[in-house]
């Protein structure tokens, strides 16, 4: 009787600490109930690295969902999809969010990481249905290099410069775009008066063809086309320069193209206080509301 009930009180303890643990994934990231998650989905294999995502999706209620990509940053040669949390403000907005990993420079230099999320891109669109997203409610957003490459996956749109297999899909386009400090324009930032080494690496052995790192810079692809675009950045920022996102929100206002800038002054390189955070998060759902990709 004695091991019957010291039996049973382990089993309770293990389904208690089972529920407790029922709305976080093995990575952290706490997810709503009646959200489903798939871990490490392969979407892409480029010469044997498989490109990872982790997918959070909402209950299916018999309507598609707009879908975030979320690209972490690192100088394109560090970080990881693991890392990453916050996903809350977009949860409740009942939005899917697709993490991805992609190739950092010891992997491969740039463009790779542009061809990784365009891929991502390419499979949720090929996958929509069985995801229940929205192929045509696609968000990117990022930080630092992610706010690059998050510029980029929505900037090229049906430029297929940096898609490595389009094949079955015909039209992709970004519905918006949430750079956060990001690298607007490759020229200034890797041979400008002060390069950065993380981006004269990333650039690598391209470094003097101008023409390439044009063609790896958001600033260059704006046009009345360009998805609307959130731009947060502290303006004194001391690895990428506020002047980066004050040049870029120009262009896309000069074009016509729906944009936001919020500054934060005093603000460092996402080195934000947790009531700046909440600010800047707020203003993003805002900012998606307003372009009716949320309701």
């Amino acid at each position: 009787m004695k091991k019957f009930l010291f039996i049973a009180a382990i089993l309770f303890v293990q389904v208690i600490s089972l529920s407790a643990q029922s709305d976080s994934t093995k990575y952290g990231v706490m997810i709503p109930k009646g959200f489903t998650y798939q871990l490490d989905v392969v979407y892409e294999v480029v010469d044997g690295w498989e490109g990872k995502v982790d997918l959070y999706l909402p209950p299916n209620n018999g309507k598609p969902t707009p879908v975030l990509i979320n690209i972490y940053g690192g100088g394109w040669n560090h970080g990881n999809k693991e890392s990453q949390r916050g996903f809350s403000a977009f949860f409740k907005s009942n939005m899917a969010v697709a993490n991805i990993s992609y190739r950092l420079v010891d992997v491969a230099p740039a463009p790779a990481a542009i061809q990784d999320v365009r891929s991502l891109m390419i499979y949720l669109i090929k996958h929509a249905k069985e995801l229940n997203i929205d192929p045509d409610k696609i968000v990117l957003m990022g930080g630092s290099a992610g706010g690059h490459l998050a510029m980029m996956g929505g900037y090229l749109a049906n430029n297929s410069i940096y898609d490595i297999d389009r094949q079955g899909v015909k039209n992709i386009k970004a519905a918006a775009v949430l750079d956060k400090y990001g690298i607007s324009d490759m020229v200034d930032f890797s041979v400008g008066s002060k390069p950065y080494k993380s981006a004269v690496r990333w650039v690598g052995n391209k470094i003097n063809d101008k023409g390439f790192i044009q063609s790896i810079s958001p600033i260059y692809y704006v046009n009345k086309n360009t998805p609307p675009t959130f731009v947060v950045h502290g303006d004194a920022d001391p690895i990428v320069p506020y002047e980066q996102s004050v040049r870029l929100v120009e262009k896309l206002k000069a074009n016509g193209v729906k944009s936001e800038f919020m500054t934060v002054p005093g603000g460092l390189h996402g080195k934000f206080t947790k009531e700046q955070n909440k600010e800047m998060s707020d203003a993003m759902i805002a900012f998606l509301k307003e372009v009716k990709v949320i309701e």
